[in-house]
C-alpha cells in the first residue's frame, strides 16, 4: 500500500477509454476559463480524472478519444508513433489532380514541411490520412494548395473507427478495439 499525505494511492486504477463523436462548437480541452463548452460536458460526470487524447478544432467534429490513460496518449499522439488519422474535408473548388499530388508528396507549411498525406476524392470531399498532428494541419495543408476547408470531420484514429456513432454521442471502446490498440485490459 502507497500513501501520499495519508491518503492511499492506487498505481493500478481503473482505465477509462471513451470514444465520443464531437459536434463542432465544443473545446477538446477539460476545462475553459473563458466558460465555453467543452467536450467533457457531452459526458456523465465521473471522479476519475479524463481527458482527451490530442485534439479537434473547434469547429471540426468527429472522433475524439477520451481517456485517463496516459501511456495510450502518448503512443497515439507522438508522431515517432506514426499513428494514421482519417479525415473527411469538404472543401471549396474541386482540387486538381496536381494539387493532391502536392499534398502526396507532402507540403511545406510555416511550421515546416508536412510529411507525406494519403489523399483521394470520395465523393464531395477528401479523404485524407495522416499520422503527424500539428495544429490545424489538415485546413493549413488544404489552403497551401488554394482550398479552403469548409467542414472537417475525423473517422479514424489508428484501428479505431468513428463508425455510426451519432454527433455528440459517445461508448465506451470494446474490449477488441482495445486489444486493436495492445492494450489487453
Amino acid at each position: 500500500m502507497i500513501e501520499v499525505d495519508g491518503k492511499r494511492v492506487s498505481l493500478n486504477a481503473e482505465k477509462i477509454y471513451i470514444l465520443l463523436n464531437k459536434p463542432a462548437g465544443y473545446l477538446s480541452t477539460t476545462a475553459d476559463e473563458r466558460g465555453r463548452k467543452t467536450v467533457m460536458s457531452l459526458l456523465p460526470p465521473t471522479d476519475k480524472r479524463i481527458y482527451p487524447v490530442g485534439r479537434l478544432d473547434m469547429d471540426t467534429e468527429g472522433l475524439l478519444l477520451i481517456t485517463n490513460d496516459g501511456e495510450l496518449t502518448y503512443r497515439l499522439t507522438h508522431p515517432k508513433h506514426h499513428v494514421d488519422k482519417v479525415y473527411l474535408a469538404w472543401v471549396e473548388g474541386k482540387p486538381t489532380d496536381e494539387s493532391l499530388e502536392k499534398l502526396r508528396r507532402g507540403i511545406m507549411l510555416k511550421d515546416g514541411m508536412t510529411a507525406p498525406a494519403l489523399v483521394q476524392m470520395e465523393d464531395d470531399c477528401l479523404r485524407i490520412i495522416i499520422h503527424e498532428g500539428r495544429k490545424r494541419q489538415v485546413k493549413r495543408m488544404c489552403a497551401a494548395i488554394g482550398h479552403k476547408v469548409l467542414k472537417l470531420k475525423r473517422i479514424q484514429v489508428g484501428p479505431i473507427c468513428l463508425g455510426d456513432l451519432g454527433l455528440g454521442e459517445y461508448r465506451h471502446l470494446s474490449q477488441e478495439e482495445l486489444r486493436s490498440l495492445k492494450l489487453e485490459t
